[in-house]
């Protein structure tokens, strides 16, 4: 069992870290302490500062102001070779000419580590390419590259491995086989993993923590469960996922429980999932949490209900179906369901109630944008904000 107080000792802290070039602050005072052996994610769209943050880590950008450490040693003015620490980036960054073996040999060779076979091997094994070595790169799928790239990275025992978009050029299927991957091998190696990604499935799989990034700052910082089954902010809970946020107004509130009315109907959030102060707020449930029943037929059973709802259109997506619902004050909300066939598909122009417990909901402040972290469709390259 490794020793807490080593671990500690291990610790990547950024203190005050702020990047700026020329007028625009890409990352704006940044606090945050990675966990030594732990698998971090920075999630975010283009633009919110994560891949700033993991360069100014590498030491191929310089602080505007604030320090980087691992322990309490300062890396902040150290050249990126003279880090304990190694990038994986998008593009692998292999070299065509040499084969695996030489390619994962590298970074020893040119340290002047005379025997490298057996650490090369090892390493190989690590990533299930040993029977790979004497191919070419050009002679290996996207995914086995991937995987040399990380071999080459790990061998020298970084203290901190840095990955930039790692799996962004592989397809679907491929990449959510290499997020089990990656988290195996991180599990096996213990060093500490620093993520890069705006895909909130690739943070959720692997990472034990995500600092979800927006203009520059955290939004918030929690293990992947925390943050999806209670956000707060109307940016988080759109950007993680989806989520349906409904304007209403505090009429009761007790130590554990608040009550809301939005419009017209009574509903409930437990005080600990409540992130604001106001009266005016969002009342927000998670599609996955929202029962449908044809109107009428349900009794409330001391859950929260909405009636009056119409369905406006059903998307079959494999597990799931999508509903979008049309309510009478003029906002469509969404409800997935599970494909269980438990019960039949509602269908177009069906009038629906929607239930869901009160411990699901979450309150956030009405005055923020219930919009924020909205993914829309990519807008030409010119524009700002765009996503990657």
């Amino acid at each position: 069992m490794a020793d807490p107080e080593q671990a500690a000792a291990d610790d990547l802290h950024l203190v005050g870290v702020t990047k700026s070039f020329g007028s625009f602050t890409a990352v704006d005072n940044l606090d945050l302490t990675v966990p030594a052996g732990s698998f971090f994610a920075l999630l975010g769209p283009s633009g919110c500062g994560k891949t700033t943050t993991l360069r100014m880590i590498a030491g191929l950008e310089e602080p505007s102001r604030g320090e980087i450490r691992l322990g309490s040693s300062s890396i902040t003015g150290l050249r990126p070779y003279k880090r304990p620490v190694n990038t994986v980036f998008q593009n692998y960054a292999l070299f065509p000419h040499l084969d695996i073996f030489e390619n994962v040999a590298f970074g020893l060779r040119r340290r002047g580590v005379k025997d490298v076979r057996a650490k090369v091997s090892e390493m190989l094994d690590l990533v299930e390419l040993g029977s790979f070595a004497r191919r070419r790169p050009a002679q290996l799928s996207g995914g086995q590259q991937q995987r040399v790239a990380l071999a080459r990275a790990l061998i020298n025992r970084p203290q901190v491995l840095l990955l930039d978009e790692p799996l962004g050029a592989l397809d679907l299927k491929l990449r959510r086989q290499m997020q089990i991957e990656l988290k195996r091998i991180q599990t096996e190696v213990g060093i500490t993993f620093v993520h890069v990604t705006h895909d909130q499935e690739e943070a959720m799989t692997m990472a034990d923590t995500i600092a979800v990034m927006n203009s520059g700052v955290i939004d918030q910082l929690g293990a992947p469960a925390g943050l999806y089954e209670n956000p707060r902010t109307t940016y988080v809970a759109n950007f993680l996922g989806q989520s349906n946020l409904v304007r209403a107004r505090v009429t009761r509130r007790t130590s554990d429980l608040l009550a809301v009315d939005a419009h017209g109907s009574r509903l409930t959030a437990p005080a600990a999932r409540v992130h604001t102060r106001s009266d005016e707020v969002w009342i927000g449930v998670r599609p996955e949490k929202v029962f449908l029943s044809r109107a009428g037929t349900e009794a409330r059973s001391g859950a929260n209900l909405l009636a009056g709802g119409i369905v406006r259109d059903v998307c079959f997506v494999g597990v799931s179906t999508q509903y979008f619902v049309a309510m009478p004050w003029g906002q469509e909300l969404v409800v997935f369901e599970q494909n269980t066939g438990a019960r039949d598909v509602l269908t177009s122009g069906t009038l629906v109630d929607l239930h869901w417990a009160s411990a699901h909901s979450f309150l956030l402040d009405a005055a923020q944008d219930s919009s924020a972290g909205v993914e829309r469709e990519e807008e030409p390259a010119s524009a700002v904000g765009v996503s990657s």
